[in-house]
């Protein structure tokens, strides 16, 4: 999938207009990659067109926080009201689902626990292996 499919996606799920899809997928790729340890992010970048791999940090260790500072990060970022991150958050889980590979698509959301499935909309955590 190439970018601005990928952007596309997000708009069509969130029902956010053109540019605030773009800045909550690059914000949710940043957030992400600041969130998961910086080979995975590297992988999971490879298979990105490159205009969204590079919102994926891949230097230093990752930080860990839960889904409320994920989701309160995003939205400040982009910015989005409260109740508009988390269905944003989960359009760009679910094009980032279509566009990468299940085994990375399961090596990502192995990384985030399993509270952050009601953010993202798939099985996270331990979950994330056992399921699909």
């Amino acid at each position: 999938m190439d970018g601005g499919r990928f952007i596309k996606r997000v708009e069509e799920l969130s029902g956010l207009d053109r540019e605030r899809a773009e800045l909550t997928t690059r914000a949710t790729l940043v957030m992400l990659g600041t969130r998961i340890d910086p080979g995975e992010a590297d992988d999971l970048a490879a298979q990105l067109p490159d205009s969204l791999a590079a919102c994926l940090p891949h230097e230093g260790e990752a930080e860990r926080f839960g889904p409320d500072e994920f989701k309160r990060r995003v939205a400040r970022i982009v910015p989005l009201a409260n109740d508009q991150a988390p269905k944003a958050i989960r359009a760009v889980f679910t094009a980032l689902s279509e566009a990468v590979t299940e085994g990375e698509l399961r090596q990502v959301l192995g990384q985030l626990g399993a509270d952050y499935e009601p953010l993202v909309g798939l099985p996270t955590g331990t979950h994330a292996h056992a399921s699909r």
